[in-house]
């Protein structure tokens, strides 16, 4: 028998039973559906988990003082001497808070980080309006501020540059106003408030260093510059490994990507279980179809056909069912990733291969339930089918 002739009279058959071919193709279709979109859900979340770890900066360190005894924070004499490391490119210190902006009769909670000129290229801010920060504001104790696209927005600022804001009851002037960044897993990055660190014990009430941004030259040198770095607060605490924690963002980054990875998969294996109850939906429906066409098969045997074609035209016809029920599962697919992602506020990424893959494999399984049924087609002995 020949592929077309086969597929013809797969194609006869599965029209002449609408009903029965469209709830049999249901279980495919769900199957199919379920691991595009679970696979373009994974996808997506991974890329914005990399692309927001990415935003926060390169080939950066970042060490974190919780202290022992007394000593809970260090100073900035103290980082100074900390980040002297061969292969450092340059750092930032950072007192990290909360205060209340005003501005007018407008008042939001913002974040504010009290830091260094050198935060800006750490964590990769740029600047939309006015300017960053300098050394020279700090030296001065000058009270500016840059603030977030979404502090602006929140308090209602036209043309923010050079207007006064209240931080805490104490007034800075705003000297810039960050290009937006848009939000990671650690909140909004548009909320924030940036002054110099000589002037957070006004706004914040403390002096108090308890986190280091460091740079590395390039990305051979990250390990090094960790190690040293983990090596002079080694010896600043005292041998107290307590007292900090240094975090590689590479390494950070790897973990998140291999966790997301890890949960994509398993969701993905919990989506084939669909494809495997709409295969067996499919192995129901052809022995079904067997039974119902005895008559039919004992003709076309004692007509010629011989038990390979018998074989052959079940087996067509249950790869067609399944690739029915795959083709529009990627469809469904395809559609509702993109819902699922406006549903969920995040990114869904379809992936062609995976689609591709559903879809052979959607077929695959048509064959694979339908085998068992076409066999026990093309065994039928002509004469017993005829009496039936």
């Amino acid at each position: 028998m020949k592929l077309s002739q086969g597929i013809r009279m797969a194609w006869h058959s599965v029209s002449t039973q609408k009903l029965r071919t469209l709830l049999t193709v249901l279980g495919i279709m769900i199957g199919v559906a379920s691991v595009t979109i679970m696979v373009a859900i994974g996808n997506g979340t991974a890329e914005q988990v990399k692309s927001q770890m990415q935003g926060l900066g390169t080939n950066m360190l970042t060490a974190n003082v919780v202290g022992r005894g007394a000593v809970t924070s260090i100073t900035l004499a103290d980082a100074e001497q900390l980040t002297d490391i061969d292969g450092m490119e340059t750092y930032a210190p950072v007192i990290s808070g909360s205060v209340t902006a005003k501005y007018g009769t407008s008042t939001y909670s913002a974040s504010v980080q009290a830091t260094t000129a050198a935060f800006a290229d750490v964590r990769e801010y740029s600047v939309a309006q006015g300017r960053f920060i300098k050394d020279i504001d700090g030296a001065f104790s000058q009270k500016v501020a840059v603030i977030g696209s979404e502090v602006a927005e929140e308090l209602s600022i036209d043309n923010p540059v050079g207007q006064k804001i209240g931080l805490n009851g104490t007034s800075y002037k705003i000297v810039g106003v960050l290009a937006s960044k848009g939000s990671s897993s650690a909140g909004s990055n548009d909320n924030v408030v940036i002054i110099p660190i000589q002037t957070a014990r006004v706004a914040l009430k403390t002096d108090a260093i308890r986190t280091i941004y460091v740079q590395v030259e390039s990305s051979d040198k990250v390990d090094f510059v960790q190690t040293m770095l983990e090596f002079n607060l080694q010896k600043f605490f005292r041998n107290d490994e307590n007292s900090y924690t240094v975090f590689n963002q590479a390494d950070l980054l790897e973990t998140i990507t291999a966790v997301s990875t890890s949960m994509s998969t398993m969701l993905t294996y919990v989506a084939a279980i669909s494809l495997l109850v709409g295969g067996i939906g499919i192995m129901n429906m052809m022995l079904t179809s067997v039974t119902e066409r005895t008559k039919e098969i004992g003709i076309r045997k004692s007509l010629g056909a011989k038990q390979r074609d018998i074989l052959f035209q079940f087996l067509v016809e249950a790869a067609m069912i399944g690739g029915l029920g795959g083709l529009v599962g990627v469809v469904v697919g395809a559609s509702g990733s993109k819902f699922a992602g406006k549903l969920m506020d995040s990114p869904a990424a379809p992936s062609a291969d995976i689609m591709i893959l559903a879809l052979i494999f959607s077929m695959g399984v048509g064959v694979l339930f339908g085998f068992l049924p076409a066999r026990r087609a093309s065994k039928l002995n002509p004469v017993d089918a005829l009496r039936q």
